[in-house]
């Protein structure tokens, strides 16, 4: 289901993942999606009927199991990785495992942030999505995670989720660096744009502020721009799918921010910094870990720190040199051949657990 026209980190993983494997031959990759129709184009792609959800960012839910548990026979696959908790999770562990599949939940999102993107009673949705979550991974044999699931799971995290960066993201010399503030993602109410709008507010320098993105939270957004002042500052963009645009974009801003609290990565920090861009991300976000020189972090939810943050950021100079380092070290070749080594020692495991 979070395989949208216009979703983020994780299709950027799946598709560099399908790109590997046809450039490589090391493995047989199959992405099995929801889709208007059902149909399989011959080249690993498998899209089933569904009805869209969000039409902001292309969002679908699957009608039922049957049609996938249908592909998983055809298939007969060796890995089975279930990215998604919603879409018949247990039903498609045991047909997996009919064929002798090991099954790996991919954790790659939170019962915090889906909580946090509805409206209304956040602890009480909190609760019941963990509580869905636990029974969705009770069958897996392994759990893939980039955060402790443990939280929402009671699993632990059997391999590492790595995300990684496609060759556009690198310096640019080319680009001249400007004086905004940039915002690369989904427009909703878990990223945090209601606190970076009122940071913006609370500065006391007037610096502009770019948002890149649709999302369900953009005419509200629109509504506080207007609300707070900042109509002269703000400039809404739409979504960019083009990775070199993308990439000049982040070269050209004085700092990229993601605001939110619950990030499961942020894949938009990793590839700002890769640009030489300094980055300012929430302290719980997981890429700040491995942006060491590049963030600025601070208090999730906290709008003052958010402040301090960017403005610590906007005085840095680019690192060309440590971008450059950054890039090499998480191009999507290395990080994917670390994972399909991480799942060939898994394997005999899984199989050895379901005897």
């Amino acid at each position: 289901m979070f395989y949208g026209e216009r979703s983020g980190g994780i299709r950027t993983y799946l598709e560099a993942k399908a790109r590997f494997a046809a450039r490589t031959g090391r493995f047989e990759h199959h992405l099995v999606i929801p889709g208007p129709t059902t149909v399989s184009d011959g080249s690993g792609r498998h899209e089933h009927r569904s009805v869209r959800l969000a039409a902001s960012n292309g969002y679908r839910v699957p009608l039922g199991g049957a049609e996938l548990q249908a592909t998983l026979y055809a298939l007969d696959p060796d890995v089975v990785l279930i990215h998604d908790p919603f879409w018949t999770p247990r039903l498609a562990s045991r047909t997996a495992h009919e064929l002798g599949a090991a099954v790996i939940a991919v954790h790659h999102s939170s019962a915090a942030l889906h909580a946090a993107g509805l409206p209304g009673p956040h602890a009480f949705y909190e609760r019941a999505l963990r509580r869905w979550y636990r029974r969705a991974y009770l069958e897996v044999d392994a759990v893939m995670s980039v955060v402790d699931p443990v939280g929402d799971t009671r699993r632990n995290t059997t391999l590492p989720l790595r995300l990684g960066l496609e060759p556009a993201f690198q310096p640019r010399p080319e680009v001249t660096r400007g004086d905004h503030v940039l915002y690369v993602g989904r427009l909703s109410r878990e990223k945090g744009l209601s606190e970076l709008l009122q940071a913006a507010a609370a500065a006391p320098e007037p610096w502009p502020l770019h948002l890149i993105g649709t999302g369900p939270l953009g005419s509200a957004l629109r509504e506080r721009v207007r609300h707070l002042g900042l109509d002269r500052r703000v400039e809404f963009q739409p979504y960019l799918s083009d990775r070199e645009q993308l990439a000049c974009r982040f070269a050209g801003a004085r700092c990229a921010v993601l605001p939110g609290a619950h990030e499961t990565f942020g894949l938009a920090a990793l590839e700002a910094a890769a640009c030489g861009t300094p980055v300012v991300t929430a302290d719980t976000t997981p890429s700040a870990g491995v942006l060491a020189g590049f963030v600025h972090t601070f208090r999730a939810g906290d709008c003052q720190d958010l402040l301090a943050a960017i403005e610590r950021a906007r005085r840095c100079d680019p690192d060309p040199a440590g971008a450059r380092a950054l890039a090499a070290r998480h191009a999507w070749d290395h990080v994917l051949a670390q994972e399909l080594a991480d799942l060939k020692r898994l394997l005999p495991l899984s199989s050895d657990a379901r005897r």
